[in-house]
C-alpha cells in the first residue's frame, strides 16, 4: 500500500478499548508507533471530555487533538484541556417527545469539560465525569452539545423502532448496541468535528485515516480518504467502509495500522 495518512482518527470503545475499557499492550504499541512515525493521532469518539482525558492517560499521551460528543466538541490537550470548537443545540423538543414514549428513561445532558446533568442516575461506568441530579425540565432549559438518553425497560431493537418512528427533527442521533440513544446538533457528527480540526491542522480529506465499530462512526468512515470498519462492526457500517479489518477480541486496530508504521 503506497497511500499514508497524514492523520489518524481512532473511535475508542470497540476499537481501542474493549466493552471492560481494557486497552491490550499490542494496541496501546501500535497507536504510539502511529504517532512516533509523524502521523497525527486523534481521539474521535461518543465520549464527553473526561472520558476522552480516561483514554489519553490509558495510552499514556500527553498532548494532542480529540474529537469529543460524537463531534459536538474538538478540543486539544497539552496536558490541559483547550476546546476548540464546541456546537450546541435546543433539545428540548425532541426529548419532550422521546419521554412520551418511554417516560421512565435515564436523561443526561452533557456539561462539557466537567460530566452530565441527570434526571436520575445511570448504571455504573456507562458515563464518566461528575453528575448533578436535575429535573428533566431544568436539563433541556437551555442549549446543550449533547444530550444522552437510556432506557432499561426496553430491548435495543423495540428502542430503536420506538426511536425511528419519533421522525426527530432538527438532530442527529445515534443509536448504541444497548438501549441507549445520543442526541446531536443536526449536520454534527465526528466527520463535522474531523473536518473542522484538519482545516485548522492544513490536513487534507483524503490524507485521513479513520478507524470505527458503531452506528456513530457512520458519516466519519464515508468522510475519510480511507474508513475501516473493525469486525464486529453492524453489516451497515461495513459496507459503508473502504476495508473492514478484524474485531476488538483479536486487536484489529493493529492490523490496520501495522501497515503505516
Amino acid at each position: 500500500m503506497t497511500w499514508r495518512p497524514r492523520l489518524i482518527a481512532l473511535d475508542v470503545d470497540g476499537t481501542i478499548v474493549d466493552g471492560d475499557n481494557v486497552m491490550s499492550t499490542a494496541v496501546r504499541d501500535v497507536v504510539h508507533a502511529a504517532r512516533d512515525a509523524g502521523i497525527e493521532t486523534v481521539i474521535a469518539t461518543g465520549r464527553g471530555v473526561p472520558g476522552v482525558m480516561d483514554v489519553v492517560a490509558n495510552l499514556g499521551f500527553t498532548q494532542g487533538y480529540a474529537v469529543a460528543s460524537n463531534g459536538a466538541v474538538t478540543m486539544r490537550y497539552d496536558p490541559d484541556v483547550e476546546l476548540l470548537d464546541v456546537v450546541t443545540f435546543d433539545a428540548s423538543e425532541a426529548v419532550r417527545r422521546v419521554l412520551e414514549h418511554m417516560p421512565d428513561a435515564l436523561v443526561a445532558v452533557e456539561e462539557v469539560g466537567v460530566g452530565f446533568r441527570l434526571n436520575k442516575p445511570f448504571p455504573d461506568n456507562e458515563i464518566s465525569g461528575q453528575f448533578v441530579v436535575e429535573d428533566v425540565e431544568s436539563l433541556i432549559s437551555e442549549p446543550v452539545a449533547r444530550v444522552v438518553i437510556r432506557s432499561a425497560d426496553h430491548t435495543p431493537d423495540e428502542f430503536t423502532a420506538i426511536v425511528k418512528d419519533l421522525g426527530l427533527i432538527g438532530t442527529n442521533y445515534y443509536i448504541g448496541y444497548s438501549a441507549w440513544l445520543d442526541l446531536a446538533p443536526e449536520g454534527v457528527s465526528k466527520a463535522s468535528g474531523l473536518e473542522f480540526l484538519c482545516a485548522k491542522l492544513g490536513i487534507a480529506q483524503s490524507e485521513v485515516l479513520a478507524v470505527g465499530d458503531g452506528n456513530n462512526d457512520l458519516e466519519m468512515l464515508r468522510w475519510a480518504g480511507r474508513g475501516v470498519a473493525m469486525g464486529q462492526a453492524p453489516d451497515s457500517l461495513k459496507a459503508a467502509a473502504d476495508d473492514v479489518t478484524g474485531s476488538i477480541d483479536v486487536d484489529g486496530l493493529v492490523a490496520e495500522l501495522s501497515k503505516y508504521v
